[in-house]
């Protein structure tokens, strides 16, 4: 049996939707939109969070982070697509492309991170709302931040070295809308065995079964709490101040696994993409949206700032 044609690659062509070229009006459109409407929400929390003073807290310090995330995520992915659309610009160079493979598997592993601190914020707040201002103080969270953000660079690392030595592809096209590891090791002719295991061994113990792990934990003992407290209001007020981070906790799982459970064959392509579309660009979109239409503080602040704006004008 003869073996596939090996080639060296100094650049590769991103297919983008070119599977749907019915729909690639609609997904440019749809795609601006989000992104417009996910670097307006984003950029308008970190502006509230350093505006208003009510919400310099550790769960808003912690929201920053994950708005800053979410602009560098749908700015590594997303402009691609609007490269191809507008002036036809398909392809990246290999190193452009390692570049890209290495930020957004750390954006995305990095969101998972994050939103495990912010679990542990809401569990301090709630199961020891005495020792919160002690446990939870500007360093601490600037050093939890700061560990978010190195663990899940560490990750990432070691297995794009390993992706940017394969020597020879299959092909050049990659049947993706930006550059992603498994899509690139899947087109390599080169032995992938030490990189599916260590992307198996990072990806799913590391960067997602140890942050759902504790953050499921940290909800026990949340709902245990609550539970404890004797009158409904004081329940409701305790639920309250976690059911905007867990709507999103909860949203983003539910995302990974419908993304993952879909086959990889090549006919069901086109919605391993529309998946992968809406994990890159909806959830940053709806993060801010969350937050702010289920968190009372947000609004007050918008509600302050719009309130000094009339009256300064």
């Amino acid at each position: 049996m003869s073996e596939p044609n090996q080639t060296v690659l100094s650049y590769f062509v991103i297919k983008g939707f070119s599977d749907v070229p019915q729909l690639q009006v609609l997904i440019f459109h749809l795609v601006l939109l989000i992104y417009l409407v996910t670097l307006g929400g984003n950029v308008a929390i970190l502006l509230l969070v350093c505006w208003d003073s009510h919400l310099h807290t550790p769960m808003y310090f912690f929201l920053c982070n994950l708005s800053v995330l979410d602009i560098s995520s749908i700015n590594v992915t997303l402009h691609q697509i609007f490269a191809n659309f507008i002036i036809g610009q398909s392809t990246v160079s290999h190193m452009a492309c390692m570049v890209q493979v290495c930020m957004f598997s750390w954006f995305s592993g990095n969101e998972l991170v994050l939103l495990t601190a912010m679990s542990y914020d809401r569990y301090v707040a709630i199961c020891n709302p005495l020792q919160y201002p002690l446990t939870m103080n500007l360093r601490f969270c600037i050093r939890m931040a700061m560990f978010c953000w190195m663990w899940s660079l560490g990750l990432v690392i070691p297995p794009v070295i390993i992706l940017a030595r394969f020597s020879c592809y299959i092909s050049n096209k990659i049947n993706h809308f930006f550059c992603d590891i498994i899509p690139l090791m899947n087109l390599s002719c080169s032995d992938t065995s030490i990189l599916e295991l260590l992307i198996f061994t990072e990806g799913v113990l590391f960067s997602t079964f140890t942050p759902f792990i504790l953050t499921f934990t940290s909800y026990v003992f949340i709902i245990t709490t609550i539970m404890r407290i004797k009158t409904n209001t004081g329940r409701r007020k305790a639920f309250y101040t976690c059911s905007s981070h867990l709507t999103i906790v909860i949203m983003l799982y539910v995302i990974l696994i419908c993304q993952y459970m879909v086959p990889t064959s090549t006919s069901a392509s086109k919605y391993n993409k529309l998946f992968s579309l809406f994990n890159t660009a909806g959830v940053p979109m709806l993060n801010p949206l969350v937050y702010s239409l289920k968190n009372q503080d947000v609004k007050s602040a918008a509600k302050r700032i719009l309130k000094c704006c009339k009256m300064a004008f």
